[in-house]
Protein backbone atom coordinates (compact mmCIF):
# COMPACT_ATOMS: atom_id res chain seq x y z
CA UNK A 1 0.00 0.00 0.00
CA UNK A 2 1.26 3.41 -0.79
CA UNK A 3 0.81 6.25 1.62
CA UNK A 4 1.04 9.84 0.98
CA UNK A 5 3.85 11.48 2.60
CA UNK A 6 6.77 10.87 4.94
CA UNK A 7 9.15 13.47 6.12
CA UNK A 8 12.81 13.40 6.75
CA UNK A 9 14.98 15.24 8.94
CA UNK A 10 18.86 14.79 8.75
CA UNK A 11 20.91 15.67 11.84
CA UNK A 12 24.29 15.06 13.26
CA UNK A 13 24.31 14.19 16.81
CA UNK A 14 25.06 17.83 18.44
CA UNK A 15 28.73 16.57 20.14
CA UNK A 16 30.96 19.55 21.35
CA UNK A 17 33.92 19.92 19.34
CA UNK A 18 32.27 17.32 16.75
CA UNK A 19 29.33 19.57 15.27
CA UNK A 20 29.19 23.27 13.94
CA UNK A 21 32.99 23.46 13.72
CA UNK A 22 33.13 26.44 11.65
CA UNK A 23 30.97 28.29 14.55
CA UNK A 24 33.22 27.39 17.28
CA UNK A 25 35.49 30.66 16.52
CA UNK A 26 32.68 32.23 17.68
CA UNK A 27 30.04 30.64 19.80
CA UNK A 28 32.83 28.07 21.62
CA UNK A 29 32.55 24.44 21.56
CA UNK A 30 29.57 23.86 23.70
CA UNK A 31 27.74 27.10 22.34
CA UNK A 32 28.00 25.49 18.63
CA UNK A 33 27.04 22.41 20.06
CA UNK A 34 23.53 23.86 21.62
CA UNK A 35 22.96 26.04 19.01
CA UNK A 36 22.65 22.94 16.61
CA UNK A 37 20.59 21.20 19.41
CA UNK A 38 18.09 24.00 19.13
CA UNK A 39 18.14 23.91 15.07
CA UNK A 40 17.33 20.17 15.59
CA UNK A 41 14.26 20.57 17.66
CA UNK A 42 13.13 23.54 15.16
CA UNK A 43 13.27 21.24 12.13
CA UNK A 44 12.08 17.86 13.71
CA UNK A 45 8.98 20.53 15.52
CA UNK A 46 8.17 21.59 12.39
CA UNK A 47 8.27 18.22 10.55
CA UNK A 48 5.86 17.01 13.20
CA UNK A 49 3.02 20.22 13.26
CA UNK A 50 3.01 20.10 9.54
CA UNK A 51 0.92 16.90 9.69
CA UNK A 52 1.90 15.77 6.29
CA UNK A 53 2.59 12.18 7.31
CA UNK A 54 5.25 9.91 9.37
CA UNK A 55 8.43 12.06 10.41
CA UNK A 56 11.97 9.97 10.35
CA UNK A 57 14.86 11.61 12.02
CA UNK A 58 17.90 9.83 10.36
CA UNK A 59 20.92 10.28 12.43
CA UNK A 60 24.84 10.18 12.22
CA UNK A 61 26.66 8.59 13.65
CA UNK A 62 24.00 6.89 15.31
CA UNK A 63 20.89 7.15 17.13
CA UNK A 64 21.51 7.00 20.85
CA UNK A 65 22.24 10.22 21.16
CA UNK A 66 20.44 11.87 24.21
CA UNK A 67 18.43 14.02 22.19
CA UNK A 68 17.73 12.07 19.37
CA UNK A 69 16.11 9.14 22.22
CA UNK A 70 14.04 11.88 23.58
CA UNK A 71 12.98 13.33 20.79
CA UNK A 72 11.22 10.38 19.70
CA UNK A 73 10.37 9.06 23.33
CA UNK A 74 6.71 9.93 22.92
CA UNK A 75 6.46 7.94 19.70
CA UNK A 76 6.11 10.51 17.75
CA UNK A 77 9.23 10.26 15.05
CA UNK A 78 11.25 6.68 14.18
CA UNK A 79 15.18 7.05 14.48
CA UNK A 80 17.16 5.51 11.59
CA UNK A 81 20.84 5.55 11.29
CA UNK A 82 22.35 7.06 8.48
CA UNK A 83 24.18 4.71 6.27
CA UNK A 84 27.89 5.14 5.05
CA UNK A 85 28.85 7.10 2.20
CA UNK A 86 29.00 10.94 1.21
CA UNK A 87 25.64 13.15 2.06
CA UNK A 88 24.30 12.38 -1.19
CA UNK A 89 24.57 8.76 -0.90
CA UNK A 90 22.91 9.14 2.49
CA UNK A 91 20.39 11.54 1.29
CA UNK A 92 19.82 8.95 -1.98
CA UNK A 93 19.19 5.95 0.56
CA UNK A 94 16.68 7.69 2.44
CA UNK A 95 14.45 9.16 -0.16
CA UNK A 96 14.33 5.80 -1.91
CA UNK A 97 13.39 3.77 1.23
CA UNK A 98 10.61 6.74 1.77
CA UNK A 99 9.45 6.60 -2.33
CA UNK A 100 9.21 2.57 -1.42
CA UNK A 101 6.06 3.18 0.65
CA UNK A 102 4.98 6.43 -0.13
CA UNK A 103 3.86 8.74 -2.90
CA UNK A 104 5.92 11.53 -1.93
CA UNK A 105 8.99 12.58 0.57
CA UNK A 106 10.44 15.08 1.60
CA UNK A 107 13.99 16.07 3.16
CA UNK A 108 15.31 18.51 5.24
CA UNK A 109 18.03 19.35 7.06
CA UNK A 110 18.96 20.19 10.52
CA UNK A 111 21.05 24.05 9.73
CA UNK A 112 17.72 26.00 9.03
CA UNK A 113 15.98 28.30 11.62
CA UNK A 114 13.22 29.33 8.72
CA UNK A 115 11.78 25.88 8.25
CA UNK A 116 7.89 26.39 9.25
CA UNK A 117 4.77 24.63 8.55
CA UNK A 118 3.81 26.77 5.83
CA UNK A 119 6.82 26.12 4.02
CA UNK A 120 6.97 22.02 4.39
CA UNK A 121 3.54 22.57 3.16
CA UNK A 122 4.13 24.64 -0.29
CA UNK A 123 6.99 21.55 -0.67
CA UNK A 124 3.63 19.30 -0.06
CA UNK A 125 1.55 21.17 -2.23
CA UNK A 126 3.87 21.07 -5.23
CA UNK A 127 4.35 17.53 -5.17
CA UNK A 128 1.01 16.91 -4.91
CA UNK A 129 0.27 19.19 -7.59
CA UNK A 130 2.31 17.44 -10.58
CA UNK A 131 5.93 18.21 -9.60
CA UNK A 132 8.33 15.33 -9.96
CA UNK A 133 10.70 17.33 -7.16
CA UNK A 134 10.76 20.41 -5.09
CA UNK A 135 14.07 22.35 -3.98
CA UNK A 136 13.72 24.60 -1.03
CA UNK A 137 17.23 26.62 -2.01
CA UNK A 138 19.09 28.14 -0.06
CA UNK A 139 20.90 31.40 0.12
CA UNK A 140 24.75 30.08 0.18
CA UNK A 141 24.31 28.20 -3.50
CA UNK A 142 22.97 24.50 -1.62
CA UNK A 143 19.39 23.64 -0.51
CA UNK A 144 17.58 23.37 2.67
CA UNK A 145 14.71 20.77 1.61
CA UNK A 146 14.31 18.58 -1.44
CA UNK A 147 10.93 16.56 -2.39
CA UNK A 148 10.64 14.05 -5.01
CA UNK A 149 7.79 11.83 -6.06
CA UNK A 150 10.44 9.31 -7.51
CA UNK A 151 14.46 9.00 -7.09
CA UNK A 152 17.11 8.93 -9.48
CA UNK A 153 21.08 8.12 -8.74
CA UNK A 154 22.04 11.02 -10.89
CA UNK A 155 20.69 13.58 -8.74
CA UNK A 156 23.20 12.91 -5.73
CA UNK A 157 26.12 11.50 -7.71
CA UNK A 158 29.46 13.00 -8.01
CA UNK A 159 27.87 16.73 -7.04
CA UNK A 160 30.28 18.87 -4.46
CA UNK A 161 28.43 18.85 -1.35
CA UNK A 162 28.54 22.01 1.38
CA UNK A 163 30.11 24.25 -1.74
CA UNK A 164 27.57 26.95 -4.10
CA UNK A 165 27.22 24.94 -6.84
CA UNK A 166 25.11 22.56 -5.24
CA UNK A 167 21.85 23.64 -6.16
CA UNK A 168 22.45 24.72 -9.68
CA UNK A 169 24.09 21.49 -9.76
CA UNK A 170 20.75 19.89 -8.82
CA UNK A 171 18.88 22.14 -11.15
CA UNK A 172 20.81 21.02 -14.05
CA UNK A 173 20.34 17.55 -13.75
CA UNK A 174 16.86 17.73 -12.97
CA UNK A 175 16.51 19.49 -16.29
CA UNK A 176 17.83 16.66 -17.74
CA UNK A 177 15.81 14.01 -16.42
CA UNK A 178 13.12 16.26 -18.05
CA UNK A 179 11.60 16.26 -14.51
CA UNK A 180 9.03 19.20 -13.73
CA UNK A 181 10.26 20.70 -10.80
CA UNK A 182 9.05 23.65 -8.26
CA UNK A 183 11.53 25.73 -6.39
CA UNK A 184 10.58 27.17 -2.81
CA UNK A 185 11.86 30.61 -1.25
CA UNK A 186 15.26 30.82 -0.52
CA UNK A 187 16.12 30.42 3.14
CA UNK A 188 18.98 30.56 5.24
CA UNK A 189 20.87 28.13 6.86
CA UNK A 190 23.73 28.34 9.88
CA UNK A 191 27.20 26.87 9.13
CA UNK A 192 29.51 29.59 9.54
CA UNK A 193 29.69 32.90 11.59
CA UNK A 194 28.78 35.56 9.02
CA UNK A 195 25.38 33.39 9.11
CA UNK A 196 24.91 34.07 12.77
CA UNK A 197 24.77 37.83 11.95
CA UNK A 198 20.15 38.98 11.50
CA UNK A 199 18.90 35.05 11.72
Amino acid sequence: MILASKIIVFAKAPEPGKTKTRLIPRLGAEGAADLHQTLIRHAVAMACAAGLGPVELWCTPSTDHPLFEELAANGTIRLREQPPGDLGARMRAALYDALATHARALLIGSDCPGYSVEYLKSAETALASGSDAVLGPAADGGYVLIGLTKNHPDLFSNIPWGTGNVLQMTRRRLHRLDWRFAELPVLHDIDRPDDLIDR
